[in-house]
């Protein structure tokens, strides 16, 4: 049994219906809220032959349908042309709206992130740069107290981290601008991935030298040592954490938890992302996600660039149910947005 046309129409529209009000669907629904030209009796053997394709499903004793992941699949497969063929027009607004106090590509991921939870009302994701494998341009100590520095790192392409510092004993601050200046010396050019291999010889150097502020460097460079290696290789932007709260489909307290708890875990989120595949737009849906939490759920993602090298993705996750065409468009754009920002304002290779 194949998908007729008029299948394919009361297809669609079963699912346009469970999309916008997560409740199952009857013939006489579809029969009133479209003009598809049959009668009910007629949708509703139609939609007998989709329940026995695997299209749908009866969750209760009533005659309402809904979609399954093989529906969402088929709905999407056939979405998908018309969607990556068309662009938002709100791409300069959207551009406009990322670029806005964004001289550090943290601003960048941070608006974007925001942006694509706002427009979408699901749970957003960016998936940042391996730090360490980003090399050091300029280092800048802060002082807040006596005893507490704020280091900034400024890094390949202006990512910036800033980490604080607690020390032992204070450091004079006429001391604070010659330490970043003999910092930034000393390491511009290292990834940060080496500094546990040169900070003995880069410690022994400055020792022999024992010139002006080196004495102080000396009890600065072990706590900035020591902050470097506790970088992770990846970093996690999200917002709209509890946007599922507001979904029918998490009315359950137990299962909300388990979501929540899932995508506050930085570590399965990177992972969750690596299955997605390397296309510039992946859709998995339902079962065909990896892990059990997000079994009900649809992740989108598209990836963003740097010098033409993948560097991170941006997604999506929210029901099966969720408004493909407008989530696939929102991430597409913003992730066109952000290329064009960051290639413009970050890529180094091509301003030389």
């Amino acid at each position: 049994m194949s998908l007729d046309k008029r299948k394919v129409t009361i297809l669609k529209a079963i699912i346009n219906s469970y999309i916008d009000n997560a409740e199952a669907v009857g013939s006489r629904t579809i029969s009133k809220k479209y003009e598809l030209g049959v009668s009910p009796a007629t949708i509703r053997n139609e939609m007998s032959d989709l329940e026995e394709m695997g299209f749908l499903i009866q969750p209760h004793t009533s005659s309402g349908r809904i979609p399954t992941d093989k529906a969402y699949r088929y709905y999407v497969d056939d979405l998908w042309k018309k969607v990556m063929g068309s662009n938002n027009p709100n791409i300069s607004q959207l551009k406009n709206i990322i670029e806005e106090k964004s001289e550090e590509m943290d601003s960048v991921f941070k608006n974007s992130v925001r942006i694509l939870s706002q427009f979408t009302k699901y749970t957003s994701f960016i998936i940042a740069p391996q730090l360490k494998q980003s090399t050091i341009k300029r280092i800048q100590l802060v002082p807040i107290t006596d005893k507490r520095i704020l280091l900034v790192l400024v890094l390949q392409n202006n990512i910036v981290k800033q980490v604080m510092l607690n020390l032992n004993n204070p450091i004079p601050l006429d001391q604070i601008d010659k330490i970043s200046a003999s910092l930034s010396e000393k390491l511009n050019g290292y990834k940060l991935e080496d500094m546990d291999s040169i900070k003995d010889s880069l410690i022994q150097e400055l020792y022999h030298l024992r010139e002006g502020s080196t004495e102080s460097l000396l009890v600065m460079l072990p706590f900035l040592m020591e902050q470097i290696s506790k970088f992770e290789d990846f970093n996690v932007y999200s917002d709209g954490l509890t946007n599922i709260l507001d979904l029918p489909e998490y009315n359950d307290v137990v299962k909300a938890r388990e979501f929540i708890s899932f995508v506050e875990d930085k570590n399965s989120l990177a992972k969750l992302f690596q299955f997605t595949g390397e296309n510039d737009l992946n859709i998995s849906i339902g079962r065909e996600n990896e892990y059990e939490e997000l079994r009900d759920c649809s992740l989108i993602t598209a990836t963003y660039k740097l010098n033409g090298k993948l560097i991170g993705k941006i997604g999506v996750i929210g029901p099966t149910r969720m408004d493909y065409n407008k989530v696939i468009l929102t991430v597409k754009s913003i992730s066109n947005a952000m290329n064009e920002i960051i290639s413009h304002n970050f890529d180094e290779e091509n301003k030389e």
